[in-house]
């Protein structure tokens, strides 16, 4: 459902931690295999034209259920006591309308979210494909950083930013603890002076989230964060990144030596506090493929992993 309404990439968080407690580990990769197959079907923002009272309008969630059947587990038992099969039935015949496509007239052709892998995101990173520039999937540029929330906020409308309409813009420390808490921040603005020129979008990095009412290339969720010294961390402005959608690819092309090189010069701090919620926090807290949730809500025993 998910994939096929081009929902917020929120959504993987969600359901991660959803599992954690319930003893599961999401696979990302079984579920980038899960999107290929699995095409948005709704023409609702960011992705398409409409908006969330238009889908309801045209049957919501029943109308599109119908329309994934093929794809869906009819036999799962839902919370009436009835399988799904059961309740799409119940819910009726569909009716004309235009903001749920069929699967043979789709609004984009896979899943809204792919999920990306290289030495920049050794544990995943996502993107929300369906409301990026096509241009830009398949792209390597120069990489223009910023080391938090602060650093981006003082420096991204001056007008001697060094920065072009290829570059790459990375933040780095607005994941899990470094923020801390992972906030909706991964949605960097265009600096100012290339906005003035007309620029719409540019490759963006982060190890945070962005609201599933976002649109642009955006990459998030890098795993591990920069904040706990995941390679993000070392990452410098002028460093070449590759960006490849149609391979899953997001890549730092420096060599490894030079990394480690960097992680030996200025070693990460990880994010600690003396007393109180920030130190639970900061001890507890998972990082993104786990659903940003406490490390002692977990199921004691892992059960496995989802998708299957």
């Amino acid at each position: 459902m998910l994939l096929a309404i081009g929902g917020s990439t929120n959504g993987i968080v969600h359901l991660a931690a959803i599992a954690g407690r319930l003893g599961y580990d999401i696979d990302l990769d079984a579920l980038d295999r899960m999107g290929r197959d699995t095409p948005v079907l709704v023409d609702l923002k960011p992705s398409g034209a409409h908006y969330m009272e238009d889908f309801h309008k045209a049957g919501g969630m029943p109308a599109l259920l119908r329309e994934l059947k093929p794809l869906l587990r009819l036999d799962a038992l839902t919370v009436t006591g009835r399988t799904l099969g059961e309740e799409i039935e119940a819910s009726g015949p569909g009716f004309a309308q235009d903001v749920i496509r069929p699967r043979t007239n789709p609004i984009y052709p896979q899943g809204g979210i792919a999920v990306l892998h290289g030495n920049l995101a050794p544990g995943g990173a996502i993107i929300k494909q369906s409301a990026a520039d096509a241009k830009l999937m398949e792209h390597e540029a120069r990489a223009v950083v910023f080391e938090d929330a602060q650093d981006l906020a003082q420096r991204i409308d001056r007008d001697d930013l060094d920065v072009k309409a290829d570059d790459i813009l990375v933040l780095k420390n607005i994941g899990p603890k470094g923020a801390p808490g992972m906030p909706e921040a991964g949605y960097l603005p265009i600096p100012m002076k290339l906005a003035r020129a007309g620029v719409k979008d540019m490759v963006r990095i982060s190890d945070g989230r962005m609201s599933g009412t976002a649109f642009g290339t955006i990459v998030l969720h890098v795993t591990p964060e920069s904040a706990i010294g995941g390679p993000l961390a070392h990452v410098k402005s002028g460093d070449r990144i590759r960006l490849s959608v149609k391979n899953r690819e997001i890549s730092l092309l420096v060599p490894d030596g030079e990394l480690a090189r960097r992680a030996k010069e200025a070693p990460v701090q990880v994010p600690t506090a003396e007393r109180g919620y920030e130190r639970l926090f900061q001890q507890a807290v998972t990082q993104a493929d786990q659903g940003v949730d406490f490390d002692f809500l977990r199921a004691p025993q892992r059960r496995g992993s989802l998708p299957r």
